[in-house]
Protein backbone atom coordinates (compact mmCIF):
# COMPACT_ATOMS: atom_id res chain seq x y z
CA UNK A 1 0.00 0.00 0.00
CA UNK A 2 1.51 3.34 -1.13
CA UNK A 3 0.78 6.30 1.14
CA UNK A 4 1.56 9.99 0.61
CA UNK A 5 0.71 12.61 3.23
CA UNK A 6 0.32 16.34 2.61
CA UNK A 7 0.50 18.32 5.85
CA UNK A 8 -0.45 21.88 6.76
CA UNK A 9 -2.07 22.78 3.45
CA UNK A 10 -4.50 25.60 2.78
CA UNK A 11 -7.03 23.58 0.78
CA UNK A 12 -9.10 25.47 -1.80
CA UNK A 13 -12.08 23.29 -2.69
CA UNK A 14 -15.84 23.57 -3.21
CA UNK A 15 -16.01 27.25 -2.37
CA UNK A 16 -14.00 27.09 0.86
CA UNK A 17 -10.42 27.58 2.01
CA UNK A 18 -9.51 25.42 5.01
CA UNK A 19 -6.31 24.36 6.77
CA UNK A 20 -5.99 20.59 6.64
CA UNK A 21 -3.92 17.49 5.90
CA UNK A 22 -4.62 15.09 3.02
CA UNK A 23 -3.71 11.40 2.99
CA UNK A 24 -3.35 9.62 -0.36
CA UNK A 25 -3.44 5.84 -0.66
CA UNK A 26 -3.02 3.83 -3.86
CA UNK A 27 -3.97 6.67 -6.15
CA UNK A 28 -6.98 7.96 -4.22
CA UNK A 29 -7.70 10.49 -1.50
CA UNK A 30 -8.15 8.46 1.68
CA UNK A 31 -8.62 11.14 4.36
CA UNK A 32 -8.99 14.91 4.61
CA UNK A 33 -8.57 16.32 8.11
CA UNK A 34 -6.04 17.98 10.36
CA UNK A 35 -3.60 16.01 12.50
CA UNK A 36 -3.43 12.87 10.36
CA UNK A 37 -1.01 10.18 11.45
CA UNK A 38 2.07 9.47 9.35
CA UNK A 39 2.09 5.78 10.26
CA UNK A 40 2.97 3.73 7.19
CA UNK A 41 3.44 6.85 5.08
CA UNK A 42 6.16 6.59 2.45
CA UNK A 43 6.51 10.34 1.89
CA UNK A 44 5.32 13.50 3.63
CA UNK A 45 5.07 16.91 1.98
CA UNK A 46 5.02 19.95 4.25
CA UNK A 47 2.66 22.41 2.54
CA UNK A 48 3.07 25.21 5.07
CA UNK A 49 2.39 28.54 3.34
CA UNK A 50 1.05 26.90 0.20
CA UNK A 51 -2.38 26.45 -1.34
CA UNK A 52 -3.55 22.95 -2.23
CA UNK A 53 -5.87 22.84 -5.25
CA UNK A 54 -7.51 20.10 -7.28
CA UNK A 55 -5.48 19.50 -10.44
CA UNK A 56 -6.43 21.72 -13.35
CA UNK A 57 -8.43 19.98 -16.09
CA UNK A 58 -7.79 21.44 -19.54
CA UNK A 59 -10.63 20.46 -21.84
CA UNK A 60 -9.00 21.73 -25.04
CA UNK A 61 -5.43 21.11 -26.17
CA UNK A 62 -3.63 20.25 -29.41
CA UNK A 63 -0.65 18.01 -28.69
CA UNK A 64 0.07 17.34 -32.40
CA UNK A 65 0.80 13.61 -32.26
CA UNK A 66 0.64 11.72 -34.56
CA UNK A 67 1.80 13.42 -37.72
CA UNK A 68 3.00 16.83 -36.59
CA UNK A 69 5.63 15.79 -34.09
CA UNK A 70 8.08 18.45 -35.26
CA UNK A 71 5.79 20.83 -33.33
CA UNK A 72 5.02 18.73 -30.24
CA UNK A 73 4.30 15.25 -28.92
CA UNK A 74 1.82 13.97 -26.40
CA UNK A 75 4.75 13.23 -24.09
CA UNK A 76 6.42 16.64 -24.37
CA UNK A 77 3.28 18.69 -23.89
CA UNK A 78 1.97 16.50 -21.05
CA UNK A 79 5.22 17.24 -19.19
CA UNK A 80 4.67 20.96 -19.69
CA UNK A 81 1.09 20.58 -18.50
CA UNK A 82 2.08 18.78 -15.31
CA UNK A 83 4.73 21.40 -14.52
CA UNK A 84 1.96 23.98 -14.71
CA UNK A 85 -0.47 22.14 -12.47
CA UNK A 86 -2.60 20.64 -15.28
CA UNK A 87 -3.22 17.04 -14.25
CA UNK A 88 -5.74 16.04 -16.95
CA UNK A 89 -6.23 17.06 -20.57
CA UNK A 90 -8.64 16.44 -23.44
CA UNK A 91 -6.97 16.58 -26.84
CA UNK A 92 -8.39 17.53 -30.20
CA UNK A 93 -8.71 15.30 -33.29
CA UNK A 94 -7.15 17.54 -35.98
CA UNK A 95 -3.85 15.70 -35.90
CA UNK A 96 -2.39 14.06 -39.02
CA UNK A 97 -4.16 11.89 -39.93
CA UNK A 98 -7.32 13.36 -38.41
CA UNK A 99 -8.86 11.13 -35.73
CA UNK A 100 -11.93 10.31 -37.83
CA UNK A 101 -12.06 6.55 -37.23
CA UNK A 102 -12.18 4.48 -34.07
CA UNK A 103 -8.88 2.88 -35.06
CA UNK A 104 -7.07 6.21 -35.40
CA UNK A 105 -8.56 7.36 -32.11
CA UNK A 106 -7.32 4.18 -30.42
CA UNK A 107 -3.80 4.85 -31.72
CA UNK A 108 -3.70 8.17 -29.87
CA UNK A 109 -4.83 6.50 -26.65
CA UNK A 110 -2.07 3.93 -27.07
CA UNK A 111 0.57 6.66 -27.41
CA UNK A 112 -0.69 8.47 -24.32
CA UNK A 113 -0.79 5.27 -22.29
CA UNK A 114 2.98 4.99 -22.60
CA UNK A 115 4.12 8.64 -22.77
CA UNK A 116 1.69 11.02 -21.02
CA UNK A 117 2.55 12.07 -17.46
CA UNK A 118 -0.91 13.66 -17.20
CA UNK A 119 -4.29 11.92 -17.27
CA UNK A 120 -5.71 11.97 -20.78
CA UNK A 121 -8.70 11.76 -23.06
CA UNK A 122 -9.12 12.38 -26.79
CA UNK A 123 -12.05 13.75 -28.77
CA UNK A 124 -13.45 11.78 -31.67
CA UNK A 125 -13.46 13.91 -34.81
CA UNK A 126 -16.48 14.55 -37.03
CA UNK A 127 -16.41 15.31 -40.75
CA UNK A 128 -18.97 15.61 -43.51
CA UNK A 129 -18.81 11.86 -44.17
CA UNK A 130 -17.99 9.83 -41.03
CA UNK A 131 -21.23 9.82 -39.06
CA UNK A 132 -21.25 6.02 -38.76
CA UNK A 133 -17.81 6.14 -37.10
CA UNK A 134 -18.89 8.93 -34.78
CA UNK A 135 -21.88 6.94 -33.60
CA UNK A 136 -19.60 4.04 -32.62
CA UNK A 137 -17.85 6.17 -29.98
CA UNK A 138 -17.97 4.81 -26.43
CA UNK A 139 -19.66 7.41 -24.25
CA UNK A 140 -17.93 6.21 -21.07
CA UNK A 141 -14.28 6.38 -22.11
CA UNK A 142 -14.14 9.21 -24.68
CA UNK A 143 -14.62 12.83 -23.64
CA UNK A 144 -16.73 13.92 -26.60
CA UNK A 145 -17.22 14.55 -30.32
CA UNK A 146 -15.42 17.52 -31.87
CA UNK A 147 -17.03 19.49 -34.68
CA UNK A 148 -15.23 22.27 -36.53
CA UNK A 149 -17.91 24.69 -37.74
CA UNK A 150 -15.19 26.85 -39.30
CA UNK A 151 -11.75 26.51 -40.90
CA UNK A 152 -9.72 23.58 -39.66
CA UNK A 153 -6.91 21.21 -40.53
CA UNK A 154 -7.52 18.51 -43.13
CA UNK A 155 -10.98 17.05 -43.70
CA UNK A 156 -12.57 18.29 -40.50
CA UNK A 157 -14.65 21.27 -41.58
CA UNK A 158 -18.28 20.23 -41.18
CA UNK A 159 -20.21 22.69 -43.36
CA UNK A 160 -22.95 20.44 -44.73
CA UNK A 161 -26.11 21.57 -42.95
CA UNK A 162 -27.83 18.20 -43.39
CA UNK A 163 -24.85 16.43 -41.82
CA UNK A 164 -24.77 18.91 -38.94
CA UNK A 165 -28.47 18.43 -38.30
CA UNK A 166 -28.12 14.64 -38.31
CA UNK A 167 -25.03 14.78 -36.10
CA UNK A 168 -26.75 16.99 -33.52
CA UNK A 169 -29.84 14.78 -33.66
CA UNK A 170 -28.06 11.43 -33.28
CA UNK A 171 -24.89 12.12 -31.27
CA UNK A 172 -24.75 9.78 -28.27
CA UNK A 173 -22.67 12.21 -26.23
CA UNK A 174 -21.37 15.73 -25.76
CA UNK A 175 -20.52 17.65 -28.94
CA UNK A 176 -17.79 20.27 -28.61
CA UNK A 177 -17.75 22.88 -31.36
CA UNK A 178 -15.32 25.36 -32.84
CA UNK A 179 -17.70 28.08 -34.01
CA UNK A 180 -16.64 30.48 -36.76
CA UNK A 181 -18.66 31.01 -39.93
CA UNK A 182 -16.58 29.88 -42.90
CA UNK A 183 -18.34 32.04 -45.51
CA UNK A 184 -17.77 35.19 -43.46
CA UNK A 185 -14.08 34.39 -42.96
CA UNK A 186 -13.55 33.68 -46.66
CA UNK A 187 -15.22 36.92 -47.72
CA UNK A 188 -13.18 38.93 -45.22
CA UNK A 189 -9.99 37.19 -46.31
CA UNK A 190 -10.58 38.08 -49.96
CA UNK A 191 -11.30 41.70 -49.00
CA UNK A 192 -8.16 42.19 -46.94
CA UNK A 193 -5.93 40.30 -49.37
CA UNK A 194 -7.08 42.65 -52.09
CA UNK A 195 -6.44 45.68 -49.88
CA UNK A 196 -3.15 44.72 -48.21
CA UNK A 197 -1.67 41.91 -50.29
CA UNK A 198 1.59 40.65 -48.83
CA UNK A 199 1.80 43.66 -46.48
CA UNK A 200 -0.90 42.24 -44.20
CA UNK A 201 -0.01 41.85 -40.52
CA UNK A 202 -1.53 40.04 -37.55
CA UNK A 203 -3.40 43.18 -36.57
CA UNK A 204 -5.90 42.29 -39.31
CA UNK A 205 -6.67 38.92 -37.77
CA UNK A 206 -9.61 40.08 -35.58
CA UNK A 207 -11.07 41.90 -38.60
CA UNK A 208 -10.90 38.80 -40.78
CA UNK A 209 -12.10 36.38 -38.11
CA UNK A 210 -14.49 38.93 -36.71
CA UNK A 211 -17.36 39.07 -34.23
CA UNK A 212 -19.94 38.34 -36.91
CA UNK A 213 -18.19 35.10 -37.91
CA UNK A 214 -18.26 33.92 -34.31
CA UNK A 215 -21.84 34.96 -33.55
CA UNK A 216 -23.29 33.46 -36.74
CA UNK A 217 -21.71 30.07 -36.08
CA UNK A 218 -22.35 29.96 -32.33
CA UNK A 219 -25.98 30.94 -32.94
CA UNK A 220 -26.35 28.07 -35.41
CA UNK A 221 -24.85 25.59 -32.95
CA UNK A 222 -27.16 26.75 -30.15
CA UNK A 223 -30.19 26.57 -32.43
CA UNK A 224 -29.31 23.01 -33.50
CA UNK A 225 -28.72 21.93 -29.91
CA UNK A 226 -32.03 23.36 -28.74
CA UNK A 227 -33.85 21.75 -31.66
CA UNK A 228 -32.51 18.29 -30.83
CA UNK A 229 -31.77 18.65 -27.09
CA UNK A 230 -28.12 17.94 -27.86
CA UNK A 231 -25.48 18.12 -25.15
CA UNK A 232 -23.45 21.00 -26.64
CA UNK A 233 -20.21 22.57 -25.39
CA UNK A 234 -18.98 25.61 -27.34
CA UNK A 235 -15.24 26.10 -27.15
CA UNK A 236 -13.19 29.31 -26.86
CA UNK A 237 -15.86 32.01 -26.80
CA UNK A 238 -14.08 35.22 -27.83
CA UNK A 239 -16.71 37.97 -28.14
CA UNK A 240 -19.05 39.97 -25.97
CA UNK A 241 -21.67 39.43 -28.68
CA UNK A 242 -21.98 35.69 -27.99
CA UNK A 243 -22.60 35.90 -24.24
CA UNK A 244 -26.34 36.49 -24.60
CA UNK A 245 -26.69 33.06 -26.24
CA UNK A 246 -25.96 31.32 -22.95
CA UNK A 247 -27.85 30.66 -19.73
CA UNK A 248 -26.42 31.72 -16.38
CA UNK A 249 -29.41 30.76 -14.23
CA UNK A 250 -29.33 26.95 -14.54
CA UNK A 251 -26.79 25.06 -12.39
CA UNK A 252 -23.92 23.75 -14.49
CA UNK A 253 -24.69 20.07 -13.95
CA UNK A 254 -28.18 20.67 -15.37
CA UNK A 255 -27.14 22.67 -18.43
CA UNK A 256 -27.48 21.16 -21.89
CA UNK A 257 -25.45 23.97 -23.46
CA UNK A 258 -22.16 24.96 -21.84
CA UNK A 259 -19.27 27.23 -22.77
CA UNK A 260 -15.55 27.72 -22.41
CA UNK A 261 -13.31 30.77 -22.38
CA UNK A 262 -9.55 30.49 -22.95
CA UNK A 263 -6.84 32.17 -20.96
CA UNK A 264 -5.44 34.06 -23.96
CA UNK A 265 -8.79 35.72 -24.65
CA UNK A 266 -8.84 36.88 -21.03
CA UNK A 267 -5.17 37.94 -20.96
CA UNK A 268 -4.42 39.51 -24.36
CA UNK A 269 -6.36 41.91 -26.59
CA UNK A 270 -5.95 43.45 -30.04
CA UNK A 271 -3.53 46.09 -28.74
CA UNK A 272 -1.00 43.30 -28.15
CA UNK A 273 -0.63 42.50 -31.87
CA UNK A 274 1.72 45.46 -32.26
CA UNK A 275 4.12 43.81 -29.79
CA UNK A 276 3.56 40.09 -30.39
CA UNK A 277 2.27 39.84 -33.97
CA UNK A 278 1.84 36.28 -35.22
CA UNK A 279 2.80 34.88 -31.80
CA UNK A 280 -0.78 35.55 -30.67
CA UNK A 281 -2.44 34.75 -34.00
CA UNK A 282 -5.06 32.14 -33.14
CA UNK A 283 -8.55 31.01 -34.09
CA UNK A 284 -10.89 32.47 -33.01
CA UNK A 285 -8.93 35.70 -32.96
CA UNK A 286 -7.95 37.72 -29.93
CA UNK A 287 -10.15 40.79 -30.29
CA UNK A 288 -10.62 44.35 -29.04
CA UNK A 289 -10.11 45.22 -25.34
CA UNK A 290 -13.83 45.53 -24.60
CA UNK A 291 -14.30 41.87 -25.51
CA UNK A 292 -11.65 40.85 -22.98
CA UNK A 293 -13.45 42.84 -20.29
CA UNK A 294 -16.82 41.36 -21.24
CA UNK A 295 -15.45 37.80 -21.23
CA UNK A 296 -14.18 38.16 -17.68
CA UNK A 297 -17.56 39.52 -16.59
CA UNK A 298 -19.27 36.63 -18.39
CA UNK A 299 -17.03 34.19 -16.59
CA UNK A 300 -17.81 35.69 -13.21
CA UNK A 301 -21.59 35.72 -13.77
CA UNK A 302 -21.61 32.13 -15.14
CA UNK A 303 -22.49 32.80 -18.76
CA UNK A 304 -19.09 31.15 -19.36
CA UNK A 305 -18.52 27.88 -17.53
CA UNK A 306 -14.91 26.71 -17.97
CA UNK A 307 -11.42 28.21 -18.34
CA UNK A 308 -9.12 26.31 -20.75
CA UNK A 309 -6.08 26.94 -22.96
CA UNK A 310 -6.59 25.69 -26.54
CA UNK A 311 -2.84 24.98 -26.33
CA UNK A 312 -1.69 24.87 -29.96
CA UNK A 313 2.10 24.88 -30.47
CA UNK A 314 3.90 25.73 -33.70
CA UNK A 315 7.61 26.10 -34.29
CA UNK A 316 9.25 29.50 -33.95
CA UNK A 317 10.18 29.42 -37.65
CA UNK A 318 6.56 28.77 -38.65
CA UNK A 319 5.40 31.74 -36.61
CA UNK A 320 8.02 34.03 -38.20
CA UNK A 321 6.46 33.63 -41.65
CA UNK A 322 4.39 36.47 -43.16
CA UNK A 323 0.89 36.84 -41.73
CA UNK A 324 -0.96 34.88 -44.41
CA UNK A 325 1.40 31.90 -44.10
CA UNK A 326 1.93 31.87 -40.32
CA UNK A 327 -0.22 29.19 -38.63
CA UNK A 328 -2.76 30.01 -35.93
CA UNK A 329 -2.32 28.88 -32.35
CA UNK A 330 -0.14 29.54 -29.33
CA UNK A 331 1.39 27.33 -26.60
CA UNK A 332 -0.18 27.83 -23.16
CA UNK A 333 -0.67 24.58 -21.25
CA UNK A 334 2.27 25.16 -18.87
CA UNK A 335 0.93 28.48 -17.61
CA UNK A 336 -2.90 28.71 -17.33
CA UNK A 337 -2.97 28.28 -13.56
CA UNK A 338 -0.28 30.92 -13.05
CA UNK A 339 -2.10 33.29 -15.41
CA UNK A 340 -5.28 33.01 -13.42
CA UNK A 341 -3.42 33.23 -10.10
CA UNK A 342 -2.15 36.59 -11.31
CA UNK A 343 -5.79 37.54 -11.86
CA UNK A 344 -6.43 36.54 -8.23
CA UNK A 345 -3.56 38.77 -7.06
CA UNK A 346 -4.99 41.62 -9.15
CA UNK A 347 -8.42 41.18 -7.53
CA UNK A 348 -10.12 40.19 -10.78
CA UNK A 349 -11.43 36.87 -9.47
CA UNK A 350 -11.29 34.86 -6.27
CA UNK A 351 -9.21 31.76 -5.64
CA UNK A 352 -12.41 29.83 -5.04
CA UNK A 353 -13.76 30.93 -8.45
CA UNK A 354 -10.50 29.95 -10.13
CA UNK A 355 -10.82 26.42 -8.73
CA UNK A 356 -14.48 26.22 -9.69
CA UNK A 357 -13.84 27.21 -13.30
CA UNK A 358 -10.60 25.29 -13.90
CA UNK A 359 -11.14 22.14 -11.83
CA UNK A 360 -14.73 21.54 -10.67
CA UNK A 361 -16.53 22.78 -13.80
CA UNK A 362 -14.65 20.68 -16.39
CA UNK A 363 -15.25 17.57 -14.27
CA UNK A 364 -18.96 18.34 -13.98
CA UNK A 365 -19.36 19.45 -17.59
CA UNK A 366 -17.88 16.23 -18.98
CA UNK A 367 -19.26 13.98 -16.20
CA UNK A 368 -15.82 12.75 -15.27
CA UNK A 369 -15.41 9.79 -12.93
CA UNK A 370 -14.08 11.00 -9.54
CA UNK A 371 -11.99 13.91 -10.78
CA UNK A 372 -11.95 17.67 -10.29
CA UNK A 373 -12.60 17.79 -6.53
CA UNK A 374 -10.65 17.07 -3.37
CA UNK A 375 -12.94 14.46 -1.84
CA UNK A 376 -12.34 11.22 -0.02
CA UNK A 377 -12.61 8.35 -2.51
CA UNK A 378 -11.70 10.56 -5.47
CA UNK A 379 -8.57 10.25 -7.58
CA UNK A 380 -5.72 12.25 -6.04
CA UNK A 381 -5.09 14.89 -8.71
CA UNK A 382 -3.58 17.73 -6.69
CA UNK A 383 -1.44 20.83 -7.09
CA UNK A 384 0.49 22.80 -4.50
CA UNK A 385 1.03 26.48 -5.25
CA UNK A 386 3.33 28.90 -3.45
CA UNK A 387 1.56 32.25 -3.90
CA UNK A 388 4.63 34.24 -2.87
CA UNK A 389 7.34 32.55 -4.95
CA UNK A 390 7.66 34.52 -8.22
CA UNK A 391 8.44 32.73 -11.48
CA UNK A 392 9.66 34.41 -14.65
CA UNK A 393 8.93 32.71 -17.97
CA UNK A 394 12.10 32.19 -19.99
CA UNK A 395 13.55 29.88 -22.61
CA UNK A 396 15.34 28.07 -19.77
CA UNK A 397 12.09 26.94 -18.11
CA UNK A 398 9.67 26.67 -21.06
CA UNK A 399 8.94 22.96 -21.49
CA UNK A 400 6.98 23.06 -24.73
CA UNK A 401 8.80 21.24 -27.52
CA UNK A 402 8.44 24.38 -29.66
CA UNK A 403 10.59 26.20 -27.09
CA UNK A 404 8.81 29.56 -27.00
CA UNK A 405 5.90 31.29 -25.29
CA UNK A 406 4.07 34.59 -25.89
CA UNK A 407 4.53 35.07 -22.13
CA UNK A 408 8.34 35.05 -22.36
CA UNK A 409 9.72 37.57 -19.87
CA UNK A 410 6.57 37.82 -17.78
CA UNK A 411 7.00 37.32 -14.05
CA UNK A 412 4.16 35.52 -12.30
CA UNK A 413 3.54 36.27 -8.63
CA UNK A 414 3.36 32.58 -7.66
CA UNK A 415 4.72 29.17 -8.62
CA UNK A 416 3.57 25.58 -8.90
CA UNK A 417 5.74 23.57 -6.50
CA UNK A 418 4.20 20.07 -6.57
CA UNK A 419 1.88 18.20 -8.94
CA UNK A 420 0.28 14.88 -8.02
CA UNK A 421 -1.35 12.89 -10.83
CA UNK A 422 -3.64 9.98 -9.93
CA UNK A 423 -1.91 9.66 -6.57
CA UNK A 424 1.68 9.85 -7.88
CA UNK A 425 3.99 12.73 -7.06
CA UNK A 426 5.13 13.61 -10.59
CA UNK A 427 6.61 17.09 -10.26
CA UNK A 428 8.41 18.74 -7.34
CA UNK A 429 10.19 22.09 -7.21
CA UNK A 430 11.20 22.22 -10.85
CA UNK A 431 12.02 18.57 -11.47
CA UNK A 432 10.10 15.51 -12.56
CA UNK A 433 10.04 12.68 -10.01
CA UNK A 434 8.68 9.86 -12.18
CA UNK A 435 8.04 8.93 -15.80
CA UNK A 436 5.07 6.75 -14.92
CA UNK A 437 2.12 7.69 -17.17
CA UNK A 438 -1.16 9.08 -15.97
CA UNK A 439 -4.53 7.37 -16.30
CA UNK A 440 -7.08 7.28 -19.11
CA UNK A 441 -10.00 9.42 -18.04
CA UNK A 442 -13.40 7.80 -17.74
CA UNK A 443 -16.87 9.30 -17.65
CA UNK A 444 -20.15 8.46 -15.92
CA UNK A 445 -22.95 9.10 -18.39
Amino acid sequence: MTKLLIRNARLVNEGQIVDTDVLIENGFIAQIKSGLSDEGVRQTIDAEGKYLLPGVIDDQVHFREPGLTHKATIGSEARAAVAGGVTSFMEMPNTVPNALTQELLAQKYAIAASTSLANYSFFMGASNDNLDEVLRTNINDVCGIKVFMGSSTGNMLVDNEKVLDQLFRESPMLIATHCEDEATIRANTEHYKAEYGEHATAGLHPLIRNEDACLRSSSMAVELAKRHNTRLHILHISTADELALFDNKTPLIQKRITTEVCVHHLWFDSEDYARLGNLIKCNPAIKAPYHKKALLAGLLDDHLDIIATDHAPHTWAEKQQPYWQAPSGLPLVQHPLLLMLDFVKQGKLSLETLVRKMCHAPADCFQMDRRGYVREGYWADLVLVDPDQPMTVSTENILYQCGWSPLDGHTFGGSVTHTIVSGKLVYENGRFITNQPGERLSFVR
